[in-house]
């Protein structure tokens, strides 16, 4: 009877880290939807959806852990499957970009490394295969109306939680436009190198950003997903903070990809405002828009580079 409880309890517990390892994917739910961008998997329009249902799947065989539903009949077999798909996805992850930066695995709750991830997950595969092997299996009452109710609440929990919004750049307001901005303090600085080139001249796009900013580093790793498809667009990023704190802030948001200079101080507020990310859609020192991460659109910078 001991055994069975402690079992019961085993696979509860793998339950629960399946049910807040999905719940810390949702908030910010853009980090793991720029994910599916970066790999190549999905567009701007459906990472939303793909995200969510992902989360949802999670959801799902956490609940069924949960319960000790179906165990070896389906639950299991399941969440296996799934650790073994995140795992495969992780060593691909390893390969191209190194060991590195958040595998965002638990979100930003958690941080671990793409190794740390696939150890946890081959702890959690070791468990599920003794839980397997030792399990007795639960006999359910209504059991296709308990999965299927718990199916519909698992897909639909993350969209209810945290709505796609497609709209969200057109409901975005820019701040105050077509105004000129003075970016000489960029030039004229001790400490740090000026830009290699001119943005007093021609179309950039102009991000500053804090090191410590939450939402900074979410608009780093937007803007890196965009300049991995685009090289050609001329982002530039202007960042405030400790020196000691770039190497974490690219690695988090894998924009080392895109030229920087740091500007500190009352220059640095001049410029950007109080509200950050502050992006700048710069033209011959005039700044046409001024927007934050979420009004940013791939399809927009393009439209505008292209315009005469």
């Amino acid at each position: 009877m001991l055994k069975k409880i402690l079992l019961a309890f085993v696979a509860s517990l793998l339950g629960l880290i399946f049910i807040f390892s999905g719940y810390t994917k949702l908030f910010p739910v853009e980090l793991f939807e720029y994910t599916f961008i970066d790999i190549g998997v999905g567009g701007w329009k459906t990472a939303p959806f793909l995200a969510r249902l992902l989360i949802g799947l999670e959801f799902f065989v956490g609940i069924l852990l949960l319960l000790n539903f179906r165990l070896k009949k389906f639950t299991l077999k399941g969440a296996i499957g799934l650790l073994i798909a995140f795992t495969i996805y992780l060593l691909w992850l390893i390969i191209i970009e190194g060991n590195q930066g958040n595998c965002k695995c638990f979100g930003n709750a958690i941080y671990m490394t793409p190794l740390e991830s696939i150890w946890k997950n081959l702890i959690m595969i070791g468990i599920l295969f003794l839980l397997y092997r030792f399990h007795p299996q639960f006999h359910w009452r209504f059991q296709k109306i308990i999965i299927i109710v718990a199916l519909l609440a698992s897909i639909a929990t993350p969209f209810v939680l945290n709505p796609v919004d497609l709209n969200v750049a057109a409901r975005m307001q820019d701040d105050a436009a077509n105004y000129a901005v003075d970016l000489s303090p960029l030039y004229y600085q001790e400490d740090y190198p000026p830009p290699k080139e001119d943005l007093s001249k021609g179309k950039h796009i102009i991000a500053f950003m804090s090191l410590t900013c939450r939402h900074c580093r979410l608009a780093g790793y937007k803007m890196h997903v965009i300049a991995k498809r685009n090289p050609e667009i001329p982002f530039f990023l202007v960042l405030n903070g400790d020196d000691s704190m770039l190497e974490d802030f690219f690695t988090d948001t894998k924009a080392s990809d895109i030229p920087y200079t740091m500007l500190l101080g009352e220059n640095f507020i001049n410029l950007a405002g109080v509200r950050l990310p502050a992006i700048l859609w710069v033209e011959d020192s005039l700044v046409i828009r001024k927007t934050n991460y979420l009004a940013m659109e791939e399809e927009d910078i393009i439209n505008w580079l292209n315009r005469e």
